[in-house]
């Protein structure tokens, strides 16, 4: 093999690449980016039997060929060169040589015989989708997800269809996140479970493409195609708990407060959490007050009393804080409405007139 490329492009499709390699003592090769030149592309190839990675990038090749390449190796290095427009990649006696106009490296390589292939998923359940639609989608929830495997459909973001939507939605629970994105040709979605240790690959590849993406959804797979780029994802085979039920639909008590002062008022209460990151929060419509605190025996304690407007039954009542504070990355209005359902009864936050993000948070037993 020996080809011509575009530096930046190469670089760039390599970075993300890396991503998708894994450590595997009985198959080394999946620590390597498999390479194959043929008929005016670079093919870019990386997996860790839960991922793929898939591109083809247009090269000048002087001579087809494969190789196996220690991603992290190949990475740093293309990424330290600086001032060349193109790089060259060949084969030398079974190693990579990778050559700039002032610099070159021979990268020990891997036979390429071992590396698996990547199944490209045949349905007729396929959808378009604009890539940052879906990338919001699943940085709205991914962060909901219980990070234990011992079930892994709560281990997973949640994606199915209703009516113009598409929902996404993960559980602990301990908290729940739901985010629903407006698409045509719902009728095409295939419900699947995600794994969320696998999100952070996806959102990587997808998050840069200012354009729509094809999401196909089959038996135990989901694959996405833009351009030369196809990404798949191994699917869960679980059935995600009915979640519908545990959200109230009425609140005794309804609180309107700016998300950036509510932040704030968590950051300086997090100073003087316990160890269960334990805050206390207290509503009170007939004195006007929304209050926050927390007490520590070792280090003292911090009360905040927020701007707020508050309506209903007053309320005193326990939470994790870290659990409302990752929240706030995914609510796009500037104030927040927060609902309490009573004692022993889980907390509610949206951004006031979005109804597109729902969050749910348990409280704590004091």
């Amino acid at each position: 093999m020996k080809i011509e490329g575009v530096k930046e492009k190469i670089t760039a499709m390599v970075k993300i690449g890396e991503k998708y390699t894994g450590k595997n003592l009985t198959l080394p090769v999946l620590s390597c980016l498999f390479f194959e030149a043929k008929e005016g592309e670079l093919l870019i190839r990386a997996t860790n039997l839960e991922v793929g990675f898939e591109v083809r990038i247009p090269v000048k090749i002087k001579e087809e060929g494969k190789a196996a390449v220690p991603a992290s190796v190949l990475s740093n290095f293309l990424q330290s060169l600086s001032g060349d427009k193109n790089i060259q990649l060949e084969v030398r006696e079974g190693n990579v040589f990778v050559s700039g106009s002032k610099t070159n490296a021979l990268i020990k390589s891997l036979p390429t015989d071992d590396f698996p292939t990547i199944p490209h998923l045949i349905s007729d359940k396929k959808i378009k989708i604009e890539a940052k639609d879906f990338v919001r989608g699943l940085k709205a929830v991914s962060y909901s997800s219980a990070v234990s495997a011992m079930k892994p459909e709560l281990s997973s973001v949640y994606m199915y269809s209703d009516q113009d939507y598409l929902i996404f939605v993960a559980t602990d629970s301990f908290r729940l996140a739901e985010k629903k994105i407006r698409i045509k040709n719902t009728k095409d979605v295939e419900a699947v479970l995600i794994p969320a240790k696998n999100i952070s690959q996806l959102i990587g590849a997808l998050e840069s493409i200012n354009d729509s993406i094809e999401v196909t959804m089959g038996a135990n797979q989901i694959s996405f195609s833009y351009n030369g780029l196809y990404i798949t994802s191994r699917t869960v085979d679980g059935t995600f708990p009915d979640y519908h039920q545990i959200i109230p639909k009425e609140f005794k008590t309804d609180v309107v407060v700016l998300k950036q002062d509510f932040a704030d008022s968590l950051k300086r209460a997090n100073i003087f959490s316990d160890t269960f990151n334990q805050i206390n929060i207290k509503a009170d419509p007939q004195k006007k007050e929304f209050i926050v605190k927390t007490k520590n025996g070792q280090l003292g304690e911090n009360s905040n009393s927020l701007d707020a407007v508050v309506k209903g039954e007053p309320i005193e009542i326990h939470f994790n804080y870290k659990y409302i504070n990752d929240s706030f990355q995914s609510i796009e209005a500037d104030s927040v409405t927060v609902g309490f359902s009573g004692m022993h009864r889980p907390m509610v936050m949206r951004g006031v007139s979005d109804n597109s993000f729902t969050y749910l948070v348990m409280p704590m037993n004091k």
